[in-house]
């Protein structure tokens, strides 16, 4: 049953050797890889360089808002060592003595207030109430000043710091954007270079499904972690680190604070990844136990329904949902508190460094500006844990999707040809001498010691009951695989001095099962053929019997099909005939041809073969006996070896197995 697509959490067999190997392949790509990681750490080192300049602004900021206090010390002193109580200047500003007085009034008021028993330093709101009370030319001395300069110098520090910092990551981003698309493609051109090279007992041993999912889904998995999760996994362990190290170089207290509390947030989280994972699993698992259930179902819905199985089927169906239900909802939920629980985190972490920078700026342990940055902080250091186990988890399915990938293309391939004869000018015989062959995981052989001789231009009918070894001894003259013991010559030549390209070229073969892509009539008539006319294929339709349905159509040869078409069976067939005998081989193979056709078109097709096999040496493999009837040898197979051999009519006189399957077809 099929369990739908490469599930994400599956794991590699051996994680640290599918990584060694993928980086083994991307050794072309080292040198871009390496800028692309170096930019990613520049990027980082930028980021968490940022908040410290941060601090710098806002503490220059902080200072244009508040009295100038060197000012002020300046202006307390020096009216203390006023002793000839006269005029004085401080920062370029005369002060009367009269105004002195009027400040030192201010400040015994202050200490004569109801809060006396208050600090000066301490004082700062009293302070300010009589700001306005006092003289111009003391506001004058200490007003509030900022310095416009350095702040402009440091906005445009910071600026710089995060436009590099953006520009880095941007780099780093399409750098690694190009390398893994291109990796990817060329992990699918060796795909599809290997595919040609593997021998056909290989498809026998895997699915379409499996061998499609490593060109399409595992490729994708490796291009996109490549893409996401190696650069971001170097640039948040920078960042990591990076923000401690800078945390402990601005205040040990405040990182302390900020790591403890964060780490608080993460206990928390990492026991509800440790819940969820098994209903994330669990989701997976019955998504494809549905999914396969629902296949199963529609692929055969006509006999659900014609054996009134619908209640049982429902019932079934309510069973699988109820399971992707509940472990969906538990995934989800689960999954749901993640951002929640990130956000809890990050607040968590601000309310504590404001909490305990609070504390550390009244007294005059830290600036305000060191807050600001610790907040800043707080983010840059938790962003990356979430991104290093997202990374982690990424190369998990990266490091399966691989293993998957280089296990298809370190398969062994077919043995290397070298052609030792010319092939121009065959004339079609063939000759089985001794030849067995047994299929991979079988105990017995399935051709036994076949032995047969076939002229030129003789049409020779292949039959027998199911799995006595028909199509297989097609595929065996085909070459599709290799003999184990005996020799299968072409005019002398043995097929093991030709190559398999040649033993191809020497062969027109129709099978049962149609093969259209999606194009038009036309290119799939005439199918890796060049140079054919609209002469030449009308001849062919019209003998194939298939030009009558091609006018019906809007664009006649030009008219596109697909799976969506609504193309019969016994059509495309007809298509198929019609593509082979625009193919002038040597050789012909019919591999049950008609079976897709009504009895009347079998009979046009049937005519159509007696002229496609004109001057070929022919073999029809086919259950209907009756089409068979005219063929110069008829071979009876039975458990890989021929029992029977001659014409219809000789056949039928032995009364032997041939004549009892012959007539069982006629039996009521």
């Amino acid at each position: 049953m099929h369990k739908g697509k490469h599930s994400s959490f599956e794991k590699a067999k051996d994680f640290k050797g599918s990584i060694n190997r993928l980086f083994f392949e991307l050794k072309s790509y080292k040198v871009f890889i390496y800028i692309s990681i170096f930019l990613a750490i520049l990027g980082s080192v930028l980021s968490i360089v940022g908040p410290n300049r941060l601090s710098d602004i806002t503490d220059e900021i902080s200072k244009g808002l508040i009295v100038d206090k060197k000012s002020l010390n300046k202006l307390t002193k020096a009216i203390k060592n006023n002793y000839e109580r006269k005029e004085i200047v401080v920062n370029n500003v005369k002060v009367s003595f009269n105004d002195q007085i009027a400040f030192i009034s201010t400040f015994n008021k202050m200490n004569n207030s109801k809060n006396s028993n208050v600090k000066k330093d301490n004082s700062a709101s009293d302070f300010y109430k009589n700001y306005e009370k006092l003289p111009k030319s003391i506001k004058k001395v200490i007003e509030p000043k900022m310095n416009i300069k350095r702040i402009k110098q440091i906005a445009i520090l910071l600026s710089l710091i995060y436009i590099f910092s953006a520009l880095f990551t941007y780099l780093e981003s399409l750098i690694m954007a190009i390398i893994s698309n291109k990796f990817a493609k060329e992990l699918r051109e060796k795909i599809s270079r290997k595919i040609n090279k593997l021998p056909l007992y290989y498809f026998d041993n895997h699915t379409t499904g499996d061998i499609m999912s490593r060109v399409t889904n595992d490729v994708d998995t490796i291009a996109q972690s490549m893409n996401q999760s190696l650069a971001t996994l170097v640039s948040s362990v920078t960042l990591f680190l990076g923000t401690i190290l800078m945390m402990f170089i601005t205040n040990y207290v405040m990182a302390f604070t900020a790591i403890a509390s964060s780490f608080i947030g993460f206990i928390f989280m990492g026991l509800i990844l440790k819940n969820s994972q098994k209903y994330f699993s669990a989701r997976q698992k019955e998504i494809g136990n549905i999914n396969g259930f629902i296949e199963e179902v529609y692929s055969g819905l006509s006999v659900v329904k014609v054996y009134n199985a619908e209640k049982e089927t429902n019932d079934k169906f309510d069973k699988h949902n109820k399971k992707v239900y509940t472990a969906s909802k538990m995934s989800h939920f689960l999954g749901g508190m993640m951002q929640p629980m990130m956000g809890f985190i990050g607040q968590l972490g601000y309310v504590c460094v404001c909490i305990v920078g609070a504390l550390l700026v009244m007294n005059n342990k830290i600036t305000f500006g060191v807050i600001v940055a610790f907040m800043a902080y707080v983010r840059l250091f938790t962003s990356p844990l979430s991104q290093i186990a997202q990374a982690f988890n990424s190369l998990q399915s990266t490091a399966a999707a691989s293993e998957r990938v280089f296990e298809f293309l370190d398969s062994k391939e077919m043995k290397k040809e070298k052609s030792k004869f010319d092939i121009n000018n065959l004339k079609g015989n063939i000759e089985f001498k001794n030849v067995s062959f047994k299929y991979k995981n079988n105990e017995s052989n399935t051709i036994k010691n076949f032995n047969v001789k076939v002229k030129s231009g003789q049409k020779v009918a292949i039959v027998g009951p199911t799995g006595a070894g028909k199509t297989t001894m097609v595929n065996l003259l085909m070459k599709f695989y290799d003999i184990d013991s005996g020799d299968i010559l072409i005019d002398g030549i043995s097929t093991k001095d030709l190559t398999r390209e040649e033993v191809h070229s020497l062969f027109t073969m129709v099978l049962q099962d149609t093969w259209l892509f999606d194009g038009t009539i036309r290119d799939n008539i005439i199918y890796n053929k060049k140079g054919v006319t609209d002469k030449e294929l009308d001849e062919v339709c019209k003998t194939v019997g298939i030009d009558h349905f091609i006018r019906t159509l809007p664009k006649g040869y030009d008219s596109v099909i697909s799976d969506n078409s609504s193309v019969s069976a016994g059509q495309r067939q007809l298509l198929t005939i019609a593509r082979a005998m625009l193919n002038d081989s040597v050789f012909l193979i019919l591999d049950e041809a008609t079976s897709n056709v009504d009895t009347r078109t079998e009979e046009l097709v049937s005519k159509a073969m007696d002229k496609l096999s004109k001057g070929k040496t022919s073999f029809i493999i086919a259950h209907r006996l009756s089409t068979i009837k005219n063929a110069d040898l008829i071979l009876v197979m039975k458990d890989g070896n021929i029992i029977e051999k001659g014409t219809h009519n000789s056949l039928m006189k032995e009364k032997g197995f041939y004549a009892d399957l012959y007539n069982s077809q006629f039996e009521l």
